[in-house]
């Protein structure tokens, strides 16, 4: 694992008075990428309140530098903001999957290269005030082309290499909008001494 911050398994210091109790749960929306959950929570004061959030699965990002310290990057279209999307490749685990695993598999379907050395970099929760999602970030080197891509229905993905400053670069100009992208970059950076 690169040198980076401890995990956040320490005890809390807050008290459990703090904690909410759920009293009714329902699925008010579900689709190939998340479920809407509907809750009704009774809050430390006694008070119930309605809250809202989302399930998902857990997802790995890849920095991926090939042999000749190039790294594999995707432009996606993203339709929710209407436009082509520069970033790191990425993808949700499939059931019990270990998320290593995951890196292979999803670096091969979207951009058609293959792995060599894995290496975790951190884990993060990126929304938790209104979601469930883990990125697990990883740093894969020695990525070869192997094989053809194998994109979702609703994937449109070309595939290029960059240098690793162009990427550091593009976040630094405000370019690089893709937020788990721009996050795993300067983690690189920072956990890498390149700051």
């Amino acid at each position: 694992m690169l040198a980076g911050p401890p995990g956040f398994s320490a005890p809390s210091p807050y008290s459990l008075s703090m904690n909410w109790t759920t009293v009714e749960s329902e699925l008010a929306y579900t689709c190939d990428g998340f479920d809407v959950i509907n809750e009704t929570v009774e809050l430390p004061d006694g008070e119930r309140a309605a809250f809202d959030w989302l399930r998902e699965a857990e997802s790995v990002v890849i920095l991926p530098f090939t042999s000749e310290e190039r790294v594999v990057v995707i432009d996606e279209w993203r339709h929710a903001v209407g436009r082509v999307n520069r970033g790191l490749p990425a993808g949700t685990l499939e059931g019990d999957e270990d998320p290593e695993a995951a890196v292979g598999r999803e670096l091969a379907e979207e951009t058609g290269y293959r792995p060599g050395d894995i290496e975790h970099m951190t884990s993060v929760e990126p929304a938790n005030g209104f979601s469930d999602a883990v990125f697990h970030y990883f740093v894969a080197r020695g990525c070869e082309e192997a094989t053809e891509q194998n994109l979702d229905m609703d994937e449109t993905i070309e595939v290029t290499t960059t240098t690793f400053e162009q990427l550091r670069e593009a976040v630094r100009e405000d370019n690089l909008r893709d937020g788990r992208s721009a996050f795993g970059v300067l983690y690189y950076l920072l956990y890498n001494g390149q700051l």
